[in-house]
């Protein structure tokens, strides 16, 4: 597994960054036309690091329609979500976390949109590693017919494998958005 990583994030890294600015676009584009965002007010995303699908577009579109808008911060080994705000800090990761704005738990979100280094045909997601959305998520996998949140991972349609090996830790995700693709 270690070595698949590697090299997806490696395959995921080499799109240069006009290029991943167009394909987050078109990611916005799948999510609008499929009706994404239709029934959720708490909507969790990331900012893109380690090559990760651009999401300034889609940030901006929901903030302007007054969405509630959350990116994750570090809480030990899980995640918590803080609402965008102005002041921003990096955390362990270099990665930009907001900071004196509410924080909200996963399952106060009506959806997250998460970021993956690889995925399958049947919904399955391969994170960095760390394992922190499954640590958050692991709620789920103890609900029958849970409504929310909706998990979705977005990535580059060239970071789709065959298929992944599964752990029991591991928590599904809803859909997969590409900048061509939209299942679920």
């Amino acid at each position: 597994m270690k070595e698949l990583r590697s090299q997806l994030r490696e395959r995921r890294k080499s799109i240069n960054k006009p290029t991943r600015k167009k394909k987050g676009k078109k990611i916005l584009h799948q999510c609008q036309k499929n009706g994404l965002f239709r029934s959720a007010k708490h909507i969790a995303i990331f900012t893109p690091n380690d090559g990760e699908v651009e999401t300034e577009n889609t940030i901006d579109f929901l903030k302007k329609r007054g969405y509630f808008v959350y990116l994750p911060i570090l809480a030990g080994e899980k995640l918590k979500f803080a609402k965008i705000g102005k002041y921003f800090r990096k955390n362990r990761f270099g990665i930009n976390e907001p900071v004196y704005t509410p924080l909200m738990g996963a399952h106060q979100m009506d959806l997250i949109l998460m970021p993956l280094v690889g995925f399958d045909k049947y919904k399955n997601r391969l994170g960095m590693g760390g394992g922190f959305y499954d640590k958050t998520l692991s709620f789920q996998k103890n609900r029958l017919n849970y409504r929310v949140p909706k998990l979705f991972g977005l990535a580059f349609d060239c970071q789709e494998v065959e298929q992944l090996n599964t752990m029991p830790w591991d928590v599904p995700v809803d859909g997969i958005i590409t900048p061509t693709r939209f299942f679920r």
